[in-house]
C-alpha cells in the first residue's frame, strides 16, 4: 500500500481542497505510526487470531462490492488495494469471486498480517507486497481497479509536505490505473467537492456511494464520503478496456429495464382506463414489447 490500510481513527476536519494545507500534522500520518500499530495488531492476531478493526466498518466494504457487481465488473479484473493494512477486504473480495487481487503497504508489518490472514482464510491466489504508493515500483502498472479505505486521509495529515504527497498520490495512481479504470475511494476527512478537487487532474467522477448519514445541530451531514473516479480516456486511444466494455453493458441493461418498467407502467394506466384489454397487456409483456 501506501500509507495505511484497514485502520482505525478519528475524522478530521475537512480539507480547503485548493492546495493550502487543509488539516493539522499528525503522527496519523507518519509511517512510525503504522508501522508501530500493525506490529501491535500483528501480535494479536498471532495471541487470539484477531485480524484487528476494518477501517470504516464492514458496510464500507459491502458497499465496494456491490458496486463492483451492479457494474457485472468482470471477476478476472486486476484490483489494487490502496493500504491494504490487515488485507481484510481483499479477503472479502476474494470470497466474493474476484481472483486477480494484489494488496500493497508500506508497512512491513501491515504485509506480514495481511500474510497471516491470507493464510487463515485460505486465499492463497491474494498477492500481497510491501510497497511505498508514492514511490511505486516499475512493476506496478496496469491495474483496471484501484480502491482506496483510508490512505489518502493518513497522507493528508503527514507532517511533511502532505500538499506534495497528496499531490504525488495522484501521479502514482495514474501511473498504476489503466485509462478508463475505476478508483474507488472512502474518505472521513474529505467531502465531495474537495476529493474532485483533488482528483481533478486526469480523473472524472461517475458516482457518489450512499454512506451513513447524521444530524447535529439541524445539519445533516455523512460520516464519510464514497466516491467513484473514472481514469480519463488517453489522446487517442479507441479501443475500450476489459473493465469499461463491461461497465457500459450494465449500464445499457440498467437503463433498458428502467425503460421496460416505464412502458409497463404507461401500458397499464391505459387498462385502469379502459383503453387496452388487460389480456393484452400480459401478452404484450409475455413477448417482451
Amino acid at each position: 500500500m501506501a500509507v495505511a490500510g484497514e485502520r482505525p481513527g478519528g475524522a478530521a476536519a475537512p480539507g480547503t481542497g485548493h492546495g493550502q494545507e487543509p488539516f493539522s500534522p499528525s503522527v496519523l500520518g507518519t509511517r512510525e505510526h503504522w508501522d508501530a500499530a500493525y506490529e501491535r495488531e500483528l501480535q494479536t492476531f498471532q495471541d487470539i487470531g484477531d485480524a484487528g478493526e476494518i477501517w470504516f466498518g464492514e458496510e464500507s466494504m459491502v458497499r465496494i462490492i456491490r458496486w463492483l457487481e451492479k457494474q457485472m465488473i468482470p471477476l478476472d479484473s486486476s484490483v489494487l488495494d490502496i493500504g491494504t493494512g490487515n488485507g481484510v477486504l481483499l479477503v472479502e473480495l476474494a470470497k466474493s469471486g474476484y481472483m486477480n487481487l494484489t494488496g500493497i503497504d508500506y508497512s512491513p508489518s501491515a504485509i506480514q498480517l495481511s500474510e497471516k490472514v491470507r493464510e487463515k482464510e485460505g486465499m492463497s491466489n491474494i498477492k500481497l507486497k510491501v510497497e511505498d504508493f508514492l514511490a511505486p515500483s516499475a512493476e506496478l502498472s496496469g491495474f483496471e481497479i484501484c480502491i482506496d479505505k483510508g490512505t489518502f486521509d493518513a497522507i493528508s495529515l503527514n507532517p511533511d509536505n502532505a500538499v506534495g504527497k497528496r499531490k504525488q498520490y495522484v501521479r502514482s495512481l495514474c501511473s498504476v490505473l489503466k485509462p478508463e479504470g475505476f478508483f474507488l475511494i472512502t474518505s472521513c476527512n474529505w467531502t465531495k467537492e474537495e476529493l474532485l478537487n483533488e482528483f481533478r487532474e486526469g480523473f472524472e467522477m461517475l458516482e457518489e456511494l450512499p454512506t451513513p448519514k447524521f444530524c447535529f445541530g439541524g445539519r445533516v451531514g455523512n460520516s464519510v464520503t464514497a466516491l467513484v473516479f473514472q481514469r480519463k480516456k488517453l489522446p487517442g486511444r479507441k479501443r475500450q478496456s476489459h473493465c469499461q466494455h463491461h461497465f457500459l453493458q450494465a449500464k445499457m441493461l440498467r437503463q433498458s429495464a428502467s425503460a421496460l418498467a416505464l412502458s409497463f407502467q404507461s401500458l397499464s394506466l391505459l387498462v385502469c382506463k379502459g383503453v387496452l384489454p388487460l389480456p393484452l397487456l400480459f401478452s404484450l409483456r409475455a413477448r417482451g414489447q
